[in-house]
């Protein structure tokens, strides 16, 4: 969907994503190079770096179960398409200042919102 439905084709498109092996099989890598797509993925299993991206996947499984019926592909398929249809296009975001994520990617004024801290993944120790 990201390649075909991109406004911007003449600047590189980065897929990020953790570290699952899915995404560093040898086959998923060569469909990113083959498509000139740049590969980011996260640093240490820390789950800020990925926040955006599971973000979906979560209202997917929660609010959607696509995870808890065995519907077969073709209606997985268009729950999941309708699914990331109402999260950009529909839905609002707090960390987008109320803006849906294609309201804010179209503009270029505001900068989104983050909530992790500088060196965050340090050890910190508290006593209870």
């Amino acid at each position: 969907m990201a390649l075909k439905q991109r406004k911007y084709s003449h600047l590189q498109l980065i897929h990020h994503s953790d570290r699952g092996i899915q995404y560093c099989a040898n086959e998923y890598q060569e469909e990113l190079i083959k498509n000139k797509l740049s590969c980011s993925m996260t640093q240490n299993s820390d789950p800020y770096e990925n926040a955006i991206a599971e973000r979906i996947n979560g209202i997917l499984k929660q609010e959607f179960n696509i995870d808890k019926y065995n519907q077969g592909a073709k209606i997985t398929n268009q729950i999941i398409k309708e699914s990331v249809t109402i999260y950009n296009e529909i839905r609002p975001h707090y960390s987008n200042y109320m803006l849906t994520p294609n309201q804010m990617h179209s503009q270029n004024k505001t900068k989104m919102r983050t909530y992790k801290t500088k060196n965050s993944s340090k050890n910190v120790f508290t006593t209870v």
